[in-house]
């Protein structure tokens, strides 16, 4: 009886054994496979700023899943010292090549400014600069308020939007977006990023009249023409505009509904006697005869 148990027990004994050596050695073949397909990436240690140059102590190695590997990673520290980043790079997040400027761009602000642009800075105060509002990465339009010639029929002032869809580059001395971008932050000067012939025009509005600049919706990067205003079409008045909900886009909005006139109906103003007239109404006539005479006798 004892022998029946002890032989049971071995048996037992013997297939958990086999079943953890075939899982062992499952995980160990998968292991080995998943080994296999990682590669060595570069990463960022700790968080990059945008305009920095990187170097070795800011960059590690690791394992990254090659299915799941963006593209445009490196596989050296030593590829990336001296490069500068031209976005902010977290920490653990791989270092991509369209996350650096090219290869000997020097680092801070000239690193961000994309080529074919120039960085071109204005004055601004708390009314210019929408009290504080206008971030690095904002848009914004730029009206100018200028006087026409002296030598000119009007002498009013025209206010006309000369530029549309400007990047802002940096405020103050800060090319950074703040962690809390609900807080303004009292600045002296914008840096925004122009095309050389926007560089011209920026110029001489800003010398010839005063400068206001209009924050846009990041997404409305849309062009709007408009004619200017000068102290007639001020006072003409404007049609009142339901207001849209925050954040929407012009296309989310309702169609404007215009009234539609509808011409008046034509009233012919006729001359009284010159009207037609009522036809008589017919009239019944007998013919009598009279010993040798005939005639006819009408009746109404």
């Amino acid at each position: 009886m004892r022998n029946k148990r002890f032989f049971i027990v071995l048996i037992g004994a013997l297939v958990f054994g086999l079943l953890a050596a075939v899982s062992v050695s499952r995980y160990l073949s998968s292991a080995q496979a998943y080994s296999k397909g990682l590669n060595t990436v570069a990463v960022a240690k700790v968080a990059i700023p945008l305009g920095t140059k990187l170097i070795p102590e800011q960059i590690m190695m690791v394992q990254y899943p090659g299915e799941s590997m963006p593209d445009g990673t490196f596989d050296s520290i030593e590829k990336l010292a001296g490069r500068v980043a031209v976005v902010n790079i977290a920490a653990r997040e791989p270092v991509t090549e369209a996350k650096l400027a090219t290869a000997g761009t020097a680092g801070g602000l000239s690193a961000v400014i994309p080529e074919g642009y120039r960085a071109m800075t204005v004055k601004v105060d708390d009314v210019v600069g929408i009290s504080g509002f206008i971030m690095p990465g904002a848009l914004v339009d730029i009206v100018v308020v200028i006087i026409p010639d002296e030598k000119g029929f009007n002498q009013d002032p025209i206010s006309k939007i000369v530029l549309q869809n400007i990047k802002v580059l940096a405020n103050g001395q800060n090319i950074d977006q703040p962690k809390n971008e609900r807080e303004p932050s009292s600045v002296k000067a914008v840096t925004l990023q122009v095309t050389p012939e926007q560089a011209e025009k920026l110029a001489l509005a800003a010398t010839e009249g005063k400068l206001q600049l209009v924050m846009r919706n990041s997404v409305d990067q849309g062009d709007t023409p408009t004619s200017g205003v000068n102290k007639r079409t001020l006072l003409s008045g404007e049609h009142a505009m339901p207001a849209p909900d925050p954040g929407t886009l012009k296309s989310e909005q309702p169609a404007e509904t215009k009234p539609v006139r509808r011409p008046r109906p034509i009233v012919e103003m006729t001359n009284p006697s010159a009207a037609p007239k009522t036809p008589p109404a017919p009239r019944f006539s007998v013919e009598m005869i009279e010993g040798a005479k005939k005639r006819s006798v009408d009746f109404p």
